[in-house]
């Protein structure tokens, strides 16, 4: 099993190449910033980790900047998002994003998507929350197309363009992998439709040995091979015997969640976490 980090990268967290260049001195395979564009000061959408939205909610920069910065000191590290929110973004730009950090990054760029919970945040984009992820759907197909032709165009519901020429390609043939966000079985469902892999968040009410067992034969049931769909979770406790127990349950990743701390605090906790590695 493999081991990754995820921050919510701010103006006084560690800065994200310091935190690439320490876990890759470490072993860690990858590292994964998430997005928000803004909170609305109006929200009323729930925040589905509990009552009130943590600070670096509010303050967390860019994925794809701190991820350059990432790639521009780093030469194993994989880079991901986790997750970017593909609904509240262009797919022609986005792709060309994509894209260019997949080149600048030699091949490391890993895609994470989700459809996001903040409806008032996706509404300032022009987007409706209940057709996000039928949304979220064409923008990754209409991406596809850009990635892989050198005229690509798309007619959907919801994005619609005709014959674009655009490049960089991306490093990685087809494409980066599109590792899908989601609970199960909703989100399981996706990344088999059009995914290269799943990634959950655990301790939101599921259990991890039988949706993972079920994950498995409905990727078989859609005709996907299911080796082809690597899970990654964003773990929910760092007791080593739970993370035995992904392991035992076939889980490829394991990502751990890192406060937005500056340099003082994130490094001692990257030693430890390193040690849960051998376990």
């Amino acid at each position: 099993m493999k081991f990754g980090v995820m921050m919510f990268a701010t103006d006084y967290s560690i800065s994200p190449a310091k935190l690439a260049v320490e876990a890759e001195a470490r072993g860690f395979d990858s590292m994964w910033m998430p997005e928000h564009s803004h909170i609305p000061a109006s929200r009323l959408s729930p925040w589905p980790g509990g009552a009130d939205l943590p600070k670096q909610y509010y303050d967390v920069i860019d994925p794809f900047v701190a991820l350059a910065s990432a790639a521009s000191v780093t030469s194993k590290l994989l880079l991901g998002t986790g997750i970017c929110l593909v609904v509240q973004r262009d797919p022609l730009q986005l792709a060309k994003e994509v894209a260019s950090l997949d080149m600048i990054s030699n091949g490391r760029f890993m895609l994470g998507i989700g459809g996001g919970w903040n409806a008032e945040e996706m509404e300032n984009h022009g987007t409706d929350f209940k057709t996000r992820f039928k949304l979220m759907r064409e923008k990754v197909e209409a991406m596809k197309l850009i990635w892989t032709q050198d005229k690509a165009e798309y007619h959907g519901e919801f994005v619609d363009f005709d014959p674009v020429m655009t490049w960089p390609k991306p490093v990685q043939k087809p494409h980066p992998p599109i590792i899908v966000g989601g609970g199960f079985p909703v989100g399981a469902k996706r990344a088999i439709r059009y995914g290269d892999g799943w990634m959950p968040i655990d301790g939101r009410g599921w259990d991890i040995m039988e949706s993972l067992s079920q994950f498995r034969q409905m990727a078989a049931a859609e005709g996907r091979e299911p080796d082809d769909l690597p899970v990654s979770i964003f773990a929910a406790s760092q007791d080593p015997s739970r993370i035995a127990t992904y392991r035992d349950a076939g889980v490829q990743r394991l990502v751990f969640g890192l406060p937005s701390e500056g340099e003082d605090r994130i490094i001692p906790m990257l030693d430890d976490l390193a040690k849960l590695m051998a376990v």
